[in-house]
């Protein structure tokens, strides 16, 4: 019973606002490309296209509010930040990965379906 309590995904559920705020795209893509190590916030920019300064830092603070990422100030003139994965974001690397390579090999049948689709449209 408690389990489908939890499958309901309420407005009020905290588990509901927590997967909003790791798998939109921004947040998962951020979390991939620190997963290398620690990057300053103009690399993590460059690294994902079409990312605007607002969607990047509003990511990043989300993410650093949840533990998954902490963030560092370099004491460099000019001053320097540097983010990078947590412990706690780590967990999340495997299922990341997972659905990446998802996405890899379903390509294909993905497209097929929205021709498809749009065809019938």
């Amino acid at each position: 019973m408690a389990d489908r309590l939890l499958q309901r995904f309420a407005p009020d559920c905290p588990s509901r606002l927590l997967f909003d705020q790791i798998a939109d795209k921004w947040s998962m893509m951020v979390l991939t490309v620190l997963d290398g190590g620690p990057l300053r916030f103009n690399v993590i920019r460059r690294l994902l296209e079409g990312v605007t300064q607002k969607a990047l830092t509003q990511c990043l603070r989300r993410l650093e509010r949840n533990g998954l990422i902490e963030r560092r100030v370099i004491a460099t003139s000019p001053v320097a930040v540097e983010y990078q994965i947590t412990p706690l974001g780590r967990t999340l690397q495997v299922p990341f990965k997972a659905l990446y390579a998802w996405t890899l090999e379903n390509m294909e049948a993905v497209e097929q379906a929205r021709s498809a689709f749009d065809g019938r449209n």
